[in-house]
């Protein structure tokens, strides 16, 4: 099978992060501005007000860029 390229995204927004195990809130690894590479079928995709959005979840992101 084919696989497809990795896409670069920048980061517009964060969410505060996801509940662990034991409730406490663990935080989002990544900020606005991060560069980041996503699987290029990873999330869902949006449009809002003519923008067109991603919305991954952490765990589908597989490396920042620098």
């Amino acid at each position: 099978t084919a696989q497809e390229k990795p896409q670069i995204a920048e980061v517009v927004a964060v969410g505060p992060g996801k509940t662990g195990d034991d409730g406490a809130i663990v935080p989002v690894a990544l900020k606005v501005g991060d560069r980041v590479i996503a699987a290029k079928y990873a999330g869902t995709e949006v449009k809002i007000d003519g923008e067109e959005y991603t919305i991954v979840r952490q765990s589908d992101i597989l490396a920042t860029v620098e």
